[in-house]
C-alpha cells in the first residue's frame, strides 16, 4: 500500500527556500517516480533492479543533474541532487542508492578530477544510464579509517597492477566501471601515498567474491569484490599518483549531503501513512490521533523532516558555491538518517500489527532507513567529524 505523495511535500515548498526552478523540478521527478518506480517499488525488493530502469533514469536526465554539461549532465548543482534522492528513496530506498553509487559516488571523482577524455569514456554513458558505477573504498579490516587501506597497486612500465579486496560495495557485482582506491607509495603516509584508478570489471583479475544478503535496500546489490593483479593502462590512473586521499575526501561531503536527501525520502512515506491511518484508525470510540501518545508522536515526525529538509538544502547550497561543508554534511547526513530510523519506527508503532505486516511499505523503509546511519560514515565517526571541526572554528 502507497498512500502517494499526501500534502507534506507540497506544504513544505516555501520559495524561502527553494526558487520556482527547484519546485519545478521536483514534481517532475515525482511525475516520472510515479509512473515508473511506485508501480513496482515492492516488485524491486525481490532484487537486483533492473538496468532498463536506471537506463530510463539517466534518460530523463535524473543521473547528471550535478554534473557539467560537457559530460552530458545538466550542471544544476547538488540541490538538485538531493531532490532527486528524496524522490526516488520515497518510492524505493535501494534503487536510488544504486543510482547515487553511480552517479555520486563514482560520478563525482570523475567529474571533478578525470580528464576531459576520461569524462566523455567513463563518465558520460553512466549519466546516460547505459552503464553503472561503483566506488571502492570499504575494505574487510577498513571502513572509516581509509587511511588503513590495504589495497595496494604496484608500477610496471606504465601500467599499474591492483590487488587487494572490497567489500559492501553498492553496485559492485552490476558495476560496469569502478572508481578503487589503492595504495602506491607504502614509504609514505597513505594521505601522500593512495591513487584512485578507474577500473574496467571485465578487467582479467577482477572477481566478485558474493553479493552480501542485506536486511534492507533489497533492489540494489552490495558485493565483496577481490582483485587479483588488475592491470590498470595509465590513462585510468584518476588524477596524479598520490592524490587518492584528497579525491576520495572530496568525495565524502556530496555523498553525505545526498544520503540525507536520501534519508528524508525514506521518512516520508512511514510519516504520510502514520499520519492517515491515525486519523482513519479508532479505538475506544475515539480516533487514535486524539491520544497524545499517538499525535505527540506525530508532531515529532513533522519536526525533523523539516528540520532535516533544511539541514540537508543549507549542505547542498555551500557545496554548490564551492564552500568547504565538512561540518554541515555531517551534520546533515547524522541527522537525517538518524531522524528516519526513529519516523520509520514510531509509524510502525503507530500502525500497530498492520505496520508489522506487509501490507503496509513502513517495514521495507525501515528496514532501509537502518543502514545510513552505517554507510557512508557511521554515526558514531560523523559525530566524531563534527565535534572536530568545531573545535577547529574555536581554533582549539
Amino acid at each position: 500500500m502507497n498512500p502517494g505523495p499526501g500534502r507534506f511535500i507540497m506544504d513544505y515548498l516555501s520559495k524561502t527556500f527553494w526558487t520556482e526552478d527547484e519546485i519545478k523540478f521536483r514534481e517532475e521527478v515525482r511525475s516520472f517516480c510515479d509512473k515508473e518506480i511506485t508501480p513496482i517499488a515492492d516488485k524491486l525488493d525481490k532484487g537486483p533492479y533492473p538496468r532498463d530502469l536506471i537506463r530510463k533514469i539517466g534518460k530523463a536526465g535524473y543521473m547528471g543533474v550535478h554534473h557539467e554539461k560537457a559530460a552530458g549532465g545538466s550542471a544544476r548543482g547538488l540541490s538538485y541532487e538531493i531532490i532527486v534522492a528524496e524522490e526516488i528513496s520515497r518510492c524505493n530506498g535501494g534503487l536510488d542508492m544504486a543510482r547515487m553509487a553511480s552517479a555520486t559516488l563514482y560520478g563525482m571523482p570523475v567529474g571533478k578530477f578525470g580528464t576531459p577524455e576520461q569524462k566523455k569514456k567513463y563518465l558520460t554513458p553512466i549519466i546516460r544510464g547505459d552503464k553503472v558505477g561503483a566506488i571502492g573504498i570499504t575494505e574487510p579490516d577498513v571502513g572509516s579509517d581509509t587511511a588503513g587501506m590495504k589495497t595496494h597497486a604496484v608500477q610496471d612500465g606504465d601500467d599499474w597492477f591492483v590487488t587487494g579486496e572490497k567489500r559492501f560495495i553498492t553496485n559492485g557485482s552490476q558495476a560496469d566501471y569502478i572508481c578503487c582506491f589503492a595504495i602506491t607509495d607504502p614509504n609514505v603516509d597513505p594521505r601522500n601515498g593512495m591513487t584512485a584508478f578507474i577500473v574496467d570489471t571485465k578487467t582479467s583479475g577482477f572477481s566478485v567474491v558474493k553479493d552480501h544478503d542485506l536486511l534492507g535496500m533489497k533492489s540494489s546489490r552490495v558485493s565483496w569484490l577481490k582483485l587479483d593483479s588488475v592491470r590498470i593502462p595509465p590513462d585510468m590512473v584518476l588524477g596524479s599518483p598520490g592524490q587518492g586521499f584528497k579525491i576520495l575526501m572530496d568525495e565524502l561531503d556530496s555523498e553525505r549531503t545526498a544520503i540525507a536527501g536520501e534519508a528524508i525520502g525514506y521518512a516520508r512515506i512511514p510519516y504520510e501513512t502514520a499520519v492517515k491511518y491515525a486519523n482513519e484508525r479508532q479505538q475506544f470510540g475515539k480516533r487514535i490521533r486524539e491520544f497524545e501518545g499517538v499525535s505527540f508522536k506525530i508532531a515529532d515526525m513533522a519536526m525533523k523532516l523539516e528540520a532535516g529538509r533544511a539541514l540537508t538544502l543549507n549542505a547542498a547550497r555551500m557545496l554548490d558555491k564551492g564552500m568547504k561543508a565538512t561540518k554541515q554534511a555531517s551534520i546533515a547526513k547524522l541527522y537525517t538518517t538518524e531522524a528516519a530510523v526513529q519516523i520509520t519506527n514510531d509509524a510502525l508503532q503507530i500502525l500497530g500489527g498492520s505496520g508489522y505486516t506487509t501490507d503496509y511499505p513502513v517495514e521495507r523503509f525501515l528496514r532501509d532507513a537502518r543502514l545510513m546511519t552505517i554507510g557512508g560514515g557511521t554515526a558514531e565517526i560523523l559525530r566524531f567529524l563534527i565535534q572536530r571541526e568545531v573545535f577547529k572554528e574555536f581554533e582549539l
